[in-house]
């Protein structure tokens, strides 16, 4: 938790091939975010998970997880926190039976009072601009306070610090800097380079909110 907070930024990776996992995991780390999410789209999740785990600085965790039996094929290859797209109580409840953060995705109130009735204060705000964006996450902090966001879905560099802006945004999931463009080329510079860029942005947000007479 102290690493997705202090980086802001979670990229949301959709790998085919596990093989390019590891070269991966050490593209992001050159760029100073050492945190992924491995999305259970492809066959390769389980696999990928495993090979960036063991990467030297890197937190992995696990995404479109829907079932209990992917929790624990997820934590089994090396997944820290796991994510899903919506709320089900039997993967929040097997996540926590395995010890480790579970972030369900939230579109409502509705689902938000679910996620707080099973303990949880973050979940994964989604899909973000789909839902209406900033306006709609700041109506939704006002009457869930203790509640923080991910923010996923539609979020790229021209609207991230519109994002970590918001007092109530833990961090942010992107794909940008993990597109699926770069990764089918191969282009480790490429991720390199556009993770410095983002966590320039999350790095300046951060200054503006904590300079004197921020809102």
């Amino acid at each position: 938790m102290h690493v997705i907070a202090a980086k802001k930024i979670i990229p949301v990776v959709v790998l085919e091939d596990a093989a390019d996992a590891a070269d991966l995991a050490d593209a992001l780390v050159a760029g100073g975010l050492g945190c992924a999410e491995v999305t259970f789209r492809t066959a390769a999740a389980a696999a990928a998970i495993k090979a960036m785990a063991v990467r030297p600085g890197m937190l992995v965790g696990a995404g479109t997880v829907l079932t209990a039996a992917q929790v624990d094929k997820a934590v089994d290859a090396g997944a820290r926190f796991i994510v899903s797209p919506g709320f089900s109580p039997t993967v929040v409840a097997r996540a926590q039976s395995r010890g480790v953060p579970v972030f369900p995705g939230a579109a409502s109130p509705t689902e938000i009072m679910q996620a707080l009735d099973a303990g949880l204060d973050i979940v994964k705000f989604f899909p973000a601009e789909q839902l209406g964006g900033v306006p709609m996450l700041k109506a939704l902090s006002a009457p869930f306070g203790s509640v923080r966001f991910i923010p996923t879905g539609g979020v790229n560099t021209g609207n991230l610090a519109s994002y970590l802006g918001v007092k109530s945004v833990l961090a942010v999931g992107g794909t940008w800097m993990v597109a699926p463009d770069l990764l089918a080329a191969r282009d480790w510079d490429g991720v390199t380079s556009r993770t410095k860029a983002a966590l320039a942005v999350s790095g300046s947000s951060a200054s503006s909110a904590s300079a004197p007479g921020a809102s």
